[in-house]
């Protein structure tokens, strides 16, 4: 029996103290959270595990009470963050899924957006993320569903057997949408030398945000690449429907386009709707080491708040505040530097704030990615190809693709030792 929503009444389900875990992105069961959010003063205080969000669902102003965890700052994250009102998890994305699996991290409910079989197909699909939201539910007391009919029903997402959702609750709205990044002429640069790095034949991963939608838009004319990805997005059909993406090559799923979140519009889940092509399957497999690892000239294609000389990488931390997130970017950056022929990318505009601050710096906030994994490093003034330099020549090439507004800066404050760390007898 599927509920309508008038009738769920969350403060008879949820108690006091509870950790509540939501489905993340365009998979976040609006119908449920909105109304977790609704009843929050009748059902007490309680704590939210979020993934990454994108929805005004739990605006500081409107949760007051509520207090929440994420493993990352990403989209609307960001204005808790800057509130104050976000604990940050700081692990790798494929540590999570293992940890609610063998129930080191636990939570008490979990409300999950699933879509209901096309005719001929059977079992609920998780639809538009096979995260760990999947692994903690077979440890929670509680488990909330909401069935959503507009959203795609998605090949490797089954519900997982064990999983028993109740109550079913049918959705009043549908999934929430993403809109592809808009990007200007610095991302147009930059995607521009990252496809000469790209060989026919390779395969993607990619992160979110401007930079990666102007690389792939740069693809178009690149054939038989496949992809393998923590996400994918409206820019994927394109690539697809062009003919660049056949993912002929793939050692291992061939043929199939291979993700772990689905995030985009309409047009992208009408297209993955029971579309056997796509395949939406657990971080245990898309950020697997050695399943990366086994895929010839993987390409690794992420951004970053700011690079330091060194080749250090921050996709965390902004003047201070925890906007981004560690995220699968370890994951995928490790296993594509395993691959054979494989290659990390790291794409972002050279500065920031209007121009006002350079993006390439001597120390970064947070060490994301350490120097030990840097590669190839991609502004809109080319390419510093890390990759078996030394620390000295990795600032020489580093501060090449920096703006030319702080390339004196930067070089000045290398030679007086401020982009590397201080000896131990100053420390003390």
């Amino acid at each position: 029996m599927i509920l309508n929503s008038r009738d769920l009444d969350l403060a008879g389900l949820v108690r006091p103290g509870d950790v509540v875990l939501c489905g993340q992105g365009t998979a976040e069961p609006l119908t449920l959270t909105r109304r977790l959010v609704a009843q929050k003063d009748e059902i007490g205080p309680i704590t939210c595990f979020l993934g990454m969000m994108f929805s005004d669902t739990f605006a500081p102003e409107a949760t007051g009470g509520m207090s929440f965890r994420a493993y990352g700052g990403v989209g609307t994250n960001g204005r808790l963050s800057r509130s104050g009102r976000l604990d940050i998890l700081p692990w790798h994305y494929s540590r999570i899924e293992r940890a609610f699996a063998a129930g080191d991290l636990r939570a008490d409910v979990v409300l999950l957006q699933v879509a209901p079989p096309p005719e001929g197909r059977s079992g609920y699909s998780l639809s538009l993320a096979n995260d760990y939201v999947a692994a903690a539910a077979r440890h929670a007391r509680l488990v909330i569903a909401e069935v959503n009919p507009d959203a795609p029903w998605t090949h490797g997402a089954t519900l997982p057997a064990g999983v028993e959702p109740h109550p079913l609750v049918l959705a009043d709205v549908a999934p929430q949408d993403l809109k592809p990044a808009r990007f200007g002429d610095a991302e147009a640069r930059i995607a521009r030398h990252v496809a000469a790095l790209i060989p026919d034949g390779a395969c993607l991963q990619f992160g979110v945000g401007a930079a990666p939608v102007a690389v792939l838009s740069e693809l178009r004319g690149h054939r038989d690449l496949s992809i393998h990805s923590g996400v994918i997005g409206d820019i994927c059909v394109d690539l697809i429907e062009s003919g660049a993406v056949t993912n002929a090559r793939k050692p291992s799923d061939r043929g199939v386009t291979v993700t772990n979140v689905v995030l985009g519009t309409r047009r992208l889940f009408d297209y993955v709707h029971d579309n056997k092509a796509i395949e939406v399957r657990p971080a245990s497999h898309t950020h697997d080491h050695p399943t990366i690892a086994g895929i010839p000239d993987f390409r690794a294609i992420n951004s970053a708040i700011e690079v330091d000389l060194t080749g250090q990488v921050n996709a965390e931390l902004a003047g201070g505040v925890y906007v981004g997130a560690i995220g699968g970017q370890v994951d995928f950056v490790r296993g594509a530097l395993a691959s054979e022929g494989g290659r990390s990318i790291i794409a972002l505009p050279a500065t920031a704030l209007a121009g006002d601050a350079s993006r390439i710096v001597c120390r970064v906030d947070a060490v994301t990615l350490p120097r030990s994994d840097a590669d190839l490093v991609v502004t809109e003034y080319g390419v510093a190809d890390l990759r078996g330099a030394t620390l000295s020549e990795r600032a020489e090439r580093m501060i090449r693709i920096a703006s030319p507004a702080f390339q004196e800066d930067l070089a000045r404050a290398w030679r007086d030792g401020l982009g590397r760390a201080a000896p131990l007898a100053k420390l003390r």
